[in-house]
């Protein structure tokens, strides 16, 4: 990731109000955990905190100011005050009549139609924050690269290996030279054959998964425009990414972990970046999809059982 993209991810264009508990979820679980106790104060009473002066949010907190700012600034406004006035607008936002959130983890006793209502409320959320974090320049120039690309290599393990399959498919079916690969040492071998003009999308949810990142440092050395797809856009991944965005979280829980909750935000992205891909390759993409329905319509089609 270029320096003028870090500059741009640590916040010389302070989030919106929407996006602040988002941004919130998104970065709490690689801040201090200081940091971590003033994030979670602002997102669960923004109300409370906004009428805090910073001295006041130090001690609500058990934490000293000069960690107040670090995690304002970490949160992507220029200081303390400007996260009060986004913390303003998010508690009006919260009370607009909105139905009161589900909160509680999936519990082992739940009964079925509990579980039902909790996976629903957390998938919502999940996409409603990716949505709000996800950054327009950086979506647009991911859409443009892979638009023109010659070929694109996607990687992925574990439950992030399904979502490039899925991305891997789609581009395939409008006509793009597309391959989703999920074994390490081919994703290394393929990297090594891409120039400048290709493209390579790493995704993974932590960031750091050395069986993707490895694969996207090669293309990154071989000169492809090179895209993270991450939950941790600070995470090492980044490191080889001209391009990263960011997806969100559902809340984590013992039958729940972050490998299958951050698959609905992935699947979000994933999809925002074909759309945009076909938009842009339209009438090439258009003509293939077509073909690629018509290949396939005999095998959708109920037999004789004569």
């Amino acid at each position: 990731m270029t320096n003028d993209l870090k500059e741009s991810f640590s916040g010389d264009s302070p989030p919106a109000p929407a996006a602040l508990a988002a941004k919130v979820r998104t970065l709490a679980p690689s801040m201090t955990r200081s940091m971590q106790r003033v994030a979670e104060a602002v997102a669960g009473d923004p109300a409370g905190c906004a009428a805090l002066t910073v001295t006041g949010l130090a001690e609500l907190t058990g934490t000293s100011e000069a960690t107040v700012v670090r995690t304002a600034r970490l949160l992507g406004y220029p200081g303390y005050r400007d996260l009060r006035l986004a913390l303003a607008g998010l508690a009006a936002h919260q009370q607009s009549g909105r139905a009161p959130a589900v909160t509680a983890d999936i519990a082992v006793d739940d009964p079925i139609a509990d579980v039902v209502a909790k996976l629903a409320f957390d998938e919502q959320q999940t996409l409603a924050d990716t949505a709000a974090g996800l950054d327009m320049v950086q979506l647009g120039a991911a859409v443009a690269a892979a638009s023109a690309a010659r070929r694109i290599d996607i990687y992925g393990a574990g439950a992030s290996s399904l979502v490039a399959q899925d991305l891997g498919q789609k581009l395939l079916r409008i006509g793009l030279i597309a391959h989703a690969h999920t074994d390490p040492h081919l994703a290394v071998t393929n990297a090594v054959q891409l120039r400048s003009g290709d493209v390579a999308i790493a995704i993974t949810h932590s960031g750091s998964t050395v069986d993707v990142i490895e694969p996207l440092r090669v293309a990154f050395d071989q000169g492809a425009t090179t895209i993270a797809i991450t939950g941790r856009p600070d995470g090492p991944v980044s490191q080889y990414a001209d391009h990263v965005l960011t997806t969100s979280t559902a809340r984590e829980s013992e039958l729940r972990p972050a490998a299958m909750s951050s698959r609905t935000s992935q699947l979000l992205v994933v999809d925002c970046l074909f759309i945009g891909v076909a938009q842009r390759t339209y009438e090439t993409a258009a003509p293939a999809l077509a073909a690629s329905y018509e290949a396939l319509a005999h095998r959708h089609t109920p037999r004789s059982t004569r």
